[in-house]
């Protein structure tokens, strides 16, 4: 399956909050959740510090064989 756009700003975040954790002098958690939601559409929790949510489109079985 190819990721459409919408997924870059989740990408960048991780990736942001990932270098943070990494040059930090201590300890630190970074967690990521995703749940369906109604109308193909899943959210994506990430939490470090603070939580940041997303939602992004997920395609059904039909929209995935094209």
């Amino acid at each position: 399956m190819r990721l459409s756009e919408a997924h870059d700003e989740v990408k960048e975040k991780l990736f942001e909050l990932y270098l943070d954790l990494f040059s930090h002098d201590g300890f630190g958690e970074l967690k990521m959740e995703i749940k369906f939601l109604k109308k193909g559409q899943k959210e994506i929790i990430i939490k470090c510090g603070k939580d940041y949510r997303y939602v992004i489109d997920y395609p059904t079985a039909m929209e995935k064989r094209r």
